[in-house]
């Protein structure tokens, strides 16, 4: 049978082969052309019953091919027989007959495990004739599933027969396609038959009929068949087939071996616009196919990225093409796959906010802390997922924001002066910076970055994730240092106790000398009462003696532990919906809930072992974290009038900053591999976020911009692919679940996060490290960079076949890649010294 790929029964007759690419003789193409020529041919026959069909075939016959009457009766007999289908059984159903036939010997009642050979008429157990309605086992059969919805079944029957003397042939295309009762595997409408029945003394019908197979599962012969209106144009059809098709020569590779199908087929406009000898270039760079540029690029040639020549012209068209879809943006949202990138996207910003909150803090010295930064996240990325044009873009802290923060902190504090006022006038003169930005249509400048800055930029980004995760990991050492000196041997001499005893100096005095003095006024406590912890002896104002007060477990290593697997659970449970196990469904929902999956599963390990491991800590109360703020600034009254003035300078820094920060991600998410359906928004998006830089400098939280990393999580994991895939062919990626219900479900779970302390407080921070990783090292990985960086450790023969290296010399391509690497070299450098300050300017 064939749907893309030949599947075979294989020995025994229990099970189909795997599907693989049909491997054809050539002679049996061009037998197969001179049976199109000689052969009985019917184009749009009116029949509705395969024994119409047979019957119009036989009576139809050309001249020289006649058949006598008796032989044609015969013949019409044996077509007209109910064709034995193998079954498509379930790994259940045949565990369950191994179960009911545990014997050697076939019993009665139990399954065949050979199908019995077709019988012809005058044989002693005749066969049933075909049925006009489908039987039970067509409509209850499993392959349907993988069935493109809308196919038709076509019908080759080809087999020896001992009463012709010469071969009988004819190719049927009915003008309906009509249902030919218990015909098919499947119960599906055929329009297409080919018969090819001759004496037992010629070996080749069976590749015939292969070869008639294969070229009706082909696209371009489908188009051909369908429109033909006579003979020739049949026989044009497999001419055009021969011109595409490449030989293997016989020795140069094994004919019993199966070609497994390939991860990408050539559309059939592809194939008919390319001339097949312009596919193989005859040397590196030498030619230029035309199918291998369409590499995917960001939409530099829709409407979005055009020029209005009016005052926020870009911004109307922006609001005009997405209004249409707001209605959608909810409903589409209604998928359990949406489910699992909520949950999982609001662990990443949870994450994010905890770790940037206290940096932040650190940086300003609790000016500003966790709490604003879960309040901040929460209100900034509710209302830009609500306005905003590209709602699947996830705002949060980044780095470069995090290194103006802490650069604008010191400045304040040399020159005495108030930050948050400061800051407040710097966010105002940004915000109105980005409105003239978005009025002058500035976004159309986003056509100009090339594939070089975005990854550069996409690869600084991932680089800290996969950084800041490490190095908090590392830091836990500090906290819950490793027992160097432990040993297992010396266990006897190890204790801790509470000493209560308040000790004088001449007390100290007589323990130094040995001689000890009455002293009367002082009297003797009472003992140390037993089983005081650590921290109530420390409050009662006792200290601690023993050589293993200073011990700790190990705390770091489990930490590493659940750091690593929670790192590799997430990465191969993503990577499970390309497995061999378990049903397609199954393999879904496992890689759809796969970070979900592999936290609970680190945090199970976790609470089973019992160790004291650092867990998530959580605000539990709405006040600031410094309480000698309030949660509004005013614009006057701690600093001078002119810092208002000078302020504009800082701001151009930081509009450079946020403006490349946001375009550069929204042009990574509108890429056209994504296949967005929705259009872009980029004036909409600025515009969104120059308005939040006002109320988050009124209000002291800290300032937010897109998050690639995190954003470009959030697309991941609402890829659609195709529901139905036939055997061999690779699920087809179907574009984006493009809705705005999971930015706002993660927003306000992060709003709500103040009041589930309780519940959050039981998740480990390593295993959200681990996660962090995992973004980082999927971000960077997606990018083109990582796959140039290897080819530079990589010998030329092991190189893989990408498209670039076909048409860009070797050299080119190293040399663009040292480049890129170098200049990232630089920017992570800029980045952690104190001219942190011009690092827009470097992007």
């Amino acid at each position: 049978r064939w749907i893309k790929f030949e599947e075979k029964v294989e020995d025994g007759g229990e099970r189909w082969s795997a599907p693989h690419v049909p491997a054809l003789a050539l002679h049996s193409l061009f037998q197969l052309r001179t049976c199109l020529q000689k052969g009985t041919m019917l184009l749009d026959l009116d029949a509705t019953s395969f024994k119409e069909i047979i019957d119009k075939a036989l009576s139809e016959q050309p001249e020289e091919a006649e058949l006598q009457p008796a032989l044609r009766e015969r013949l019409a007999a044996l077509l007209l027989l109910q064709p034995q289908h193998q079954p498509t059984k379930s790994l259940l159903q045949l565990l369950a007959e191994l179960g009911l036939c545990p014997c050697q010997g076939r019993k009665p009642g139990c399954p065949t495990r050979h199908p019995p050979p077709a019988s012809i008429p005058g044989q002693s157990e005749p066969r049933t004739q075909l049925s006009k309605t489908p039987l039970k086992e067509q409509l209850r059969n499993r392959f349907k599933k993988k069935v493109p919805p809308g196919a038709e079944a076509a019908h080759v029957a080809v087999g020896e027969v001992e009463f012709l003397e010469k071969p009988f042939s004819a190719f049927i295309r009915l003008r309906r396609a009509v249902s030919l009762g218990s015909l098919a595997e499947v119960s599906l409408p055929s329009r297409f038959l080919f018969i090819l029945l001759g004496p037992p003394k010629v070996k080749a019908y069976h590749e015939v009929g292969r070869a008639m197979a294969t070229l009706l599962a082909d696209e371009l012969f489908q188009r051909v068949a369908r429109q033909a209106e006579h003979r020739e144009d049949l026989i044009a059809g497999i001419e055009a087939f021969l011109d595409e098709l490449i030989v293997l020569p016989p020795g140069k590779w094994d004919p019993s071996a199966r070609i497994p199908p390939p991860s990408h087929l050539p559309s059939p406009r592809r194939r008919a616009t390319v001339d097949p000898l312009d596919q193989q270039p005859h040397g590196n760079g030498a030619m230029t196919a035309a199918g291998d540029r369409a590499s995917p690029e960001h939409p530099r040639s829709g409407e979005e990225l055009e020029r209005t020549g009016r005052l926020f012209g870009g911004l109307l068209r922006d609001i005009r093409r997405k209004a249409p879809w707001y209605g959608s943006d909810f409903s589409d949202a209604l998928h359990p796959q949406c489910l699992s990138a909520v949950l999982y996207i609001y662990l990443a910003t949870v994450t994010n906010a905890i770790t940037f909150g206290g940096m932040l803090g650190d940086a300003t010295a609790n000016t500003q802390g966790v709490l604003e930064s879960f309040l901040g996240t929460a209100f900034a990325g509710f209302i830009f997922c609500l306005f905003s044009g590209q709602p699947l873009t996830i705002l949060s802290s980044t780095g470069p924001v995090l290194v103006f923060e802490r650069l604008l902190f010191s400045f304040s504090q040399d020159h005495s002066l108030d930050y948050l006022e400061f800051r407040l006038w710097i966010g105002l003169w940004v915000a109105f910076f980005g409105l003239v930005l978005v009025a002058t249509e500035a976004s159309h400048l986003v056509r100009y970055f090339t594939r070089f800055t975005e990854e550069g930029f996409c690869a600084l980004i991932s680089l800290i994730f996969i950084y800041d995760s490490l190095k908090k990991m590392l830091s836990l050492a500090d906290a819950f240092p490793i027992n160097w000196q432990y040993r297992l041997d010396n266990v006897t001499s190890y204790s801790c106790t509470c000493n209560l005893r308040r000790l004088f100096n001449p007390v100290l005095t007589c323990l130094t000398t040995l001689q000890c003095p009455p002293l009367p006024s002082i009297q003797s406590p009472p003992a140390t009462p037993a089983g005081l912890s650590r921290t109530q002896c420390l409050d009662r104002g006792g200290h601690l003696l023993g050589t293993s007060c200073q011990y700790v477990p190990d705390v770091t290593l489990i930490s590493f532990l659940l750091f690593g697997a929670t790192f590799l659970f997430c990465t191969a449970l993503k990577r499970f919906r390309s497995s061999r196990y378990f049903p397609v469904g199954v393999r879904k929902l496992v890689s759809d809930f796969a970070v979900i999956l592999a936290i609970l599963a680190s945090c199970a390990v976790d609470a089973v072992l019992g160790l004291e491991t650092p867990k998530l800590l959580v605000p539990s109360e709405l006040k600031p974290t410094n309480p000698a703020r309030g949660w509004i600034v005013f614009p006057f009254g701690a600093n001078p009038w002119w810092v208002c003035l000078v302020s504009a300078v800082p701001a151009v820094l930081v509009t450079i900053l946020i403006f490349m920060d946001q375009q550069i991600t929204a042009v990574i998410l509108n890429r056209r591999e994504y296949k967005l359906q929705k259009g872009a928004g980029f004036h909409l998006d600025l515009l969104c976020v120059s308005l939040l830089m006002v109320v988050t400098s009124v209000t002291g939280l800290p300032w937010y911009v897109s998050a690639t990393v995190i954003s470009l999580a959030h697309m991941e994991s609402l890829r659609k692919e195709s529901a139905t895939s036939a055997p061999g062919e690779h699920p087809e990626f179907l574009g984006i679940r493009e809705q705005r219900l999971t930015g706002l479900a993660v927003f306000i779970l992060m709003g709500v996060s103040v009041f589930m302390a309780p519940a959050l407080k039981h998740i480990p921070m390593p295993v959200l490290y681990g996660v962090f990783l995992h973004m980082g090292v999927t971000a960077l990985n997606s990018i083109q960079l990582m796959d140039r960086a290897r080819l530079l450790l990589m010998p030329a023969k092991h190189q893989p076949d990408l498209a670039y290296l076909r048409h860009v010399p070797l050299r080119r391509v190293h040399l663009f890649t040292i480049i890129q690497l170098l200049c990232l070299a630089l920017l992570w450098v800029l980045k952690s010294t104190v001219a942190a300050i011009i690092f827009p300017v470097m992007v």
